[in-house]
């Protein structure tokens, strides 16, 4: 991801203003969250290793065969903006599946549409997931098939994407496109920036207890 850094109090959040890289084209609608990672995948402890399954039964047979897949073929290995249809990451609520894409490679996402929580969990991450109308997408992966080392650049603070000569206007929901643009989209690196704010705020609340205000725990 590139873009420019966030400051102040989000200092150690990357701001995701702008991802740029090779695009992987990922066609059909209603792609679920059980197509991206299998739930057999999801027996760990980290997502550490995690990318090798992404997409596992849609890429291989039973008897481990490769089946035709772009995260298959060899000219898209290094692609890090996947280009989607409808719908995509629907199915059930597993975070397991953006932890997948993530670690394949992907650093953003372009599609027709999202699931909602699929797109926060995306947002947790720092990948923006952002839209276009069918045509603009089908446009996009046919130009992706056909310059697998093309380059699309993503300006989710602009809310554009640009490939070859080409830029269209996409849309990144407000609520994301401001958490990612600012670097306040790392909840959990925030709540560590403001640590000190947050035990300040919990000793003057009368129902804290003072020894657990340099904590931020309250009794139960």
């Amino acid at each position: 991801m590139s873009g420019p850094t966030a400051t102040g109090e989000t200092a150690d959040i990357p701001s995701v203003g702008y991802v740029a890289g090779t695009g992987v084209p990922v066609r059909g609608n209603d792609v679920d969250t059980d197509q991206i990672i299998p739930a057999r995948f999801m027996k760990v402890v980290t997502f550490d290793g995690l990318g090798e399954f992404a997409f596992f039964d849609r890429r291989f047979t039973d008897d481990d065969e490769p089946k035709d897949h772009p995260f298959n073929e060899a000219r898209f290995q290094e692609a890090t903006v996947m280009v989607v249809n409808a719908n995509f990451g629907c199915g059930s609520s597993r975070e397991h599946a953006p932890q997948a894409l993530v670690r394949w490679g992907i650093d953003a996402i372009v599609g027709e549409s999202f699931a909602e929580i699929f797109a926060g969990n995306c947002l947790a991450l720092g990948v923006p997931t952002v839209t276009a109308d069918a045509d603009t997408i089908a446009a996009l992966q046919d130009w992706v098939d056909a310059h697998p080392d093309g380059e699309i650049a993503v300006d989710v603070a602009g809310e554009t994407v640009t490939y070859g000569d080409t830029t269209v206007e996409v849309s990144v929901e407000e609520a994301r496109r401001q958490a990612l643009v600012e670097g306040i989209w790392d909840t959990t690196a925030l709540m560590r920036s403001n640590r000190d704010a947050i035990a300040e705020t919990a000793r003057s609340l009368p129902y804290v207890d003072e020894r657990d205000a340099g904590s931020g725990r309250a009794d139960d």
